[in-house]
């Protein structure tokens, strides 16, 4: 009665449908890897370098016989290596645990989850906070959890892919207004005042810029027409803002955004979860209702003990979270001056544009072999025509580690005519 054995004797005896099957299997790969040498041939190949270290500033790459500078990790206060956060996890790993084989509902909540939602709440000035094992997944259970038919969500039309699919999986109405631009924000919120609920939607800091959302007129639009806001805080949280809280601390609207989802796997420890953060009511809903959080493992301890001490840390001092103002200008104002294009704005995320996919690439291997580790994006994960190198700054690098990026910069634009 084994269906595998069953199934490979009726091939055996059906030569005609082993040959149809072999057939199908043959026109899907011939599908896929024309797609895939048509990537190869716009340039917009993507290929994972094996980094043999663990995370940091300075780190070791498959091949590569010296230490490689680190210039692209979302590492920005430096604590994925920190010791007294591996130390932490280790700790919980020892008493807690590899992980729970479980939801959390059934039998996959420990006190560390617990202590840890309370001080996600307690970081952001919120009531309560929901723990998920990604960003995404909380990006995916908030819309569908919250919202219905009788709703409306906006949502800023460069959200990370996340948010947009988040609100896709959503039965709300929907309505996309132009990146940053109030006025046709304000123009879709008349059209979707006979809606229940109005619900605005907008990363803190835009991941591909490095830009930030004006959070002061959006709060502002929201009250005028009776809306909520939401933000994902992903590229803020723990060092933008005095105290590290995020852009809602940094711009003064924290008592006006309802709801906040992040990550932890960034500036808090580096590991991996996020979590959704704001009134009770609506975490005691997504213990209910939220579909990844209902149908996913539980975050693993060790996880968890890790990101609870990098809140300990900040929560502590926010010198770690100032050290990144200083250094962020360093590298700006250096490398414009050099003659680049750098996109955002006093943010540790800095594009260097270069529009060319094949150009950005290029470029990136070329500063690999000066020892400088970052990498080009382009489309899909931005849009044509914009490609660019995107650096991210950290905290735990040195001021000569700066000046020695700017300088392999220099170099290599200098190779390629991109700079004088």
């Amino acid at each position: 009665n084994n269906p595998v054995f069953m199934l490979g004797t009726c091939l055996s005896r059906c030569p005609l449908r082993a040959g149809r099957a072999q057939s199908t299997l043959a026109h899907l790969r011939g599908i896929l890897e024309e797609e895939l040498e048509k990537i190869k041939e716009a340039g917009t190949w993507k290929s994972e370098r094996i980094i043999t270290s663990k995370q940091g500033p300075h780190i070791k790459v498959d091949g590569r016989n010296t230490g490689i500078l680190n210039f692209c990790a979302n590492n920005y206060l430096g604590l994925s290596s920190h010791p007294e956060v591996i130390r932490a996890g280790h700790d919980a790993l020892e008493e807690f645990g590899a992980g729970l084989s479980s939801v959390r509902f059934i039998c996959g909540t420990q006190t560390i989850h617990k202590k840890l939602e309370a001080q996600i709440a307690r970081f952001h000035n919120r009531e309560d906070a929901i723990l998920y094992i990604s960003c995404f997944d909380a990006n995916a259970g908030i819309f569908e959890g919250l919202l219905t038919p009788e709703d409306a969500v906006l949502s800023d039309e460069l959200n990370h892919a996340s948010i947009i699919d988040g609100i896709r999986l959503c039965k709300a109405n929907k309505y996309r207004y132009k990146h940053m631009d109030l006025e046709d924000l304000e123009n879709k919120l008349k059209e979707a005042q006979k809606h229940r609920l109005r619900l605005i939607a907008t990363d803190g800091v835009f991941s591909m810029d490095g830009d930030i959302a004006p959070l002061r007129e959006i709060c502002a639009l929201a009250k005028r027409y009776n809306a909520l806001v939401f933000i994902d805080e992903c590229h803020a949280t723990g060092f933008m803002g005095p105290n590290g809280r995020g852009t809602d601390e940094l711009l003064g609207v924290m008592d006006q955004v309802a709801i906040v989802n992040s990550t932890l796997g960034k500036a808090l420890g580096g590991a991996a979860g996020g979590y959704t953060t704001g009134p009770k009511p609506l975490i005691d809903l997504l213990r209910q209702r939220s579909r990844p959080y209902l149908f996913s493992n539980t975050l693993p301890p060790a996880v968890v003990g890790s990101a609870s001490k990098a809140l300990d840390l900040l929560m502590e001092s926010n010198a770690i979270a100032k050290s990144m103002t200083a250094k962020t200008a360093r590298f700006r104002t250096k490398m414009t001056n050099a003659g680049y294009t750098i996109g955002g704005m006093d943010h540790p995320i800095c594009p260097v544009m270069l529009g060319d996919a094949r150009l950005a690439s290029q470029m990136a291997d070329d500063m690999l072999e000066r020892g400088i580790y970052v990498i080009g994006f382009s489309f899909p994960v931005v849009p044509k025509g914009k490609a660019r190198i995107r650096v991210q700054v950290s905290a735990a690098h040195s001021n000569e580690d700066i000046d020695r990026c700017v300088e392999a910069f220099t170099e290599v634009g200098r190779t390629h005519g991109v700079v004088p």
